[in-house]
């Protein structure tokens, strides 16, 4: 008796350990994934290593590049903002076409590694042509010894550099967060929480590696060592990479499901074709309702939802189209299943949410341009040490580690149970709109300080950097504030984004989260210029001249604070009128789920 038990408890673990994902992701060799064998944490910490380095690199570029354009460049205050902002944008940009490769035909791993390269290449470029032709004469673009002129040539291959960089990392980005949730088996209830926590750890790995490149690389970089500070972000690029390739075969993989714009086109065409069509009441005559294989290339059938009801026509079953069957003749671009018409409601569903994220990303990328700029005419030294303004928004990245730890292990918790019948706490919507109250009172926060700050400045100064008393820590609350939004809306966008889309397009659900912020550094460009073209008038200096002393950066802060308000409005009513996708298997956890409850 005691043998038969032994042998059913070895039988019952072995077959825990050859268990394979439900999920249908794929291992190295394009077998079904063993549980015991692939993915879980052991991937997704490779994952999150792999992120914190790749960010330490990017960082170790973006976070002081506004002052590289002014002092080794030579470019004015808001022509540099202005360009930070349009390369920060092309960054996300990319994201597009990463996903867009991704999600059709390379797959996560191929996309990652691809774009990885690339983004090596360009560091390593960067490193070369500021070492060679731009850092003249040697130890020139610190805050005493700006750089001599370049030539055209020179500046090209800058800008080259900057934006292979922007490609590299744009493509990548977007797949490495969706990679490691896929190493997480959403159908397993112990691995769909590590999924969920996943995210939460992701953004945090981004910002601990943004947080070296914010403190010790700013540091040299703000003292003139540009070269090493790129030096030193190409190595870890590469680090990176190698890492990333060592964990190869522990990875799980899904299939590429095709060319999604082919997909939508067929839906849409369809659609029209039978525009004419009197179309019945129910949904039960729609093609793929009731079949038991009406998914899209093997992913997980969606069900019909009555929104968008012009689009039902493209699965509305015409007697053309039963003639068609009969003679064995399928036609997708007539008749499209379900599921395939489900995929266009979902992406139509997600714009106005999606939308409603981009005055946020305005808020988002000011700490990359003008806070930077604004903690520069500000009292910058302690104890006869200089702070770096760049380096400041360390406190945003300290603000993100504290406030991902008190929502993870105490406000959801909270929430969970005082809600007593809801035990997951804050729904994602609701997350991101918490997210943006908090991004308006940053720009309230920064308005303040500017407004104080202008009350101590020296306005009849020449080089400007330093000449306000008031001391540079004043910036700590709206670095924190926007660190603290960040946990709410950002990380809100990664989870809503990656469970809304539908499987063969979680890569685009990254890369919405990531163009977001590139419309947001567009949208910051173009209100920097129409600022400045309004407030020069009549010969004035504008609201963010050359020397903020003479200009009204407040007033900007606080012209952002006005729209976000007014974006947080849009939002709760699109939040609320939202609904959210039903997976085949969970349709009651979806339609509880999708609501905005204020």
């Amino acid at each position: 008796m005691a043998c038969t038990e032994v042998f059913k408890e070895v039988e019952l673990k072995e077959e825990e350990e050859e268990a394979c994902t439900q999920d249908g992701t794929m291992d190295w060799h394009g077998h079904p994934a063993i549980k015991a064998k692939s993915g879980q944490w052991t991937a997704g910490t490779i994952i999150l290593l792999n992120q914190g380095l790749a960010t330490l690199a990017f960082f170790g570029v973006g976070v002081n590049l506004v002052l590289f354009l002014t002092r080794v460049l030579g470019q004015n205050n808001a022509a540099a903002a202005n360009n930070v902002s349009k390369w920060t944008g092309t960054v996300y940009i990319f994201s597009l076409v990463g996903a867009f490769l991704s999600d059709s035909y390379w797959g996560r791993y191929k996309t990652c590694a691809i774009f990885q390269v690339i983004f090596v290449i360009g560091l390593v470029s960067l490193s070369l042509s500021s070492y060679i032709f731009l850092i003249r004469p040697r130890g020139c673009g610190n805050q005493e010894m700006p750089c001599g002129s370049h030539s055209g040539l020179e500046i090209a291959l800058f800008y080259l550099s900057i934006y292979l960089v922007a490609l590299g990392n744009g493509g990548y980005q977007p797949n490495i967060a969706t990679f490691g949730a896929d190493q997480f088996d959403e159908d397993d209830p112990k691995e769909g929480q590590s999924k969920v926590s996943f995210f939460s750890y992701f953004y945090l790995a981004l910002n601990l590696g943004s947080l070296f490149s914010n403190t010790i690389l700013g540091y040299f970089e703000d003292e003139g060592m540009w070269a090493l500070g790129f030096w030193v972000s190409a190595a870890s690029a590469l680090a990176a990479l190698v890492l990333f390739l060592v964990g190869t075969t522990r990875y799980r993989h899904f299939r590429p499901s095709g060319n999604p714009i082919c997909r939508f086109s067929q839906v849409l065409v369809a659609a029209t074709k039978k525009c004419s069509v009197d179309m019945p009441s129910d949904a039960d005559s729609f093609f793929g309702v009731d079949a038991n294989d009406s998914s899209v290339n093997g992913n997980r059938k969606i069900l019909y939802t009555n929104e968008f009801k012009f689009l039902d026509r493209a699965a509305y079953v015409s007697t053309r189209d039963v003639d068609d069957q009969k003679r064995g003749i399928y036609n997708p671009w007539r008749l499209c299943p379900v599921t395939q018409v489900e995929e266009v409601k979902c992406i139509l569903r997600l714009l106005p949410i999606w939308l409603c994220t981009i005055i946020y990303s305005v808020v988002f990328t000011q700490m990359a341009s003008l806070f930077v700029e604004q903690g520069e005419a500000m009292k910058v030294t302690v104890l006869n040490l200089r702070i770096p303004p760049a380096s400041m928004s360390s406190f945003d990245i300290l603000s993100v580690a504290l406030f991902i730890f008190l929502y993870r292990r105490v406000l959801d918790p909270l929430v969970g149970r005082l809600r007593k019948k809801d035990l997951r706490g804050l729904t994602e919507l609701q997350r991101m709109g918490i997210g943006l109250v908090i991004a308006v009172l940053a720009m309230v926060s920064a308005g303040i300080v500017e407004c104080y700050r202008l009350k101590h400045a020296n306005k009849d100064c020449i080089h400007c950097e330093g000449s306000s008393s008031l001391s540079i820590f004043w910036q700590v609350p709206q670095y924190a504030f926007i660190g603290a939004s960040e946990v709410f809306m950002y990380v809100g966008q990664l989870e809503f984004f990656n469970a809304q889309t539908p499987d063969g397009l979680k890569s685009f659900g990254s890369a919405l989260c990531m163009t977001s912020i590139s419309l947001g550094n567009y949208v910051s460009s173009l209100l920097v210029t129409m600022v400045m073209k309004i407030s020069t008038e009549d010969h004035m200096p504008g609201w963010i001249p050359g020397n903020l002393n003479k200009g009204h950066l407040d007033r900007f802060y606080f012209l952002l604070a006005g729209l976000t308000t007014i974006d947080l409005v849009v939002y709760i009513a699109c939040a609320r009128w939202y609904k959210c996708i039903k997976l085949e298997g969970k349709p009651e956890e979806n339609d509880e789920k999708g609501r905005f409850k204020v």
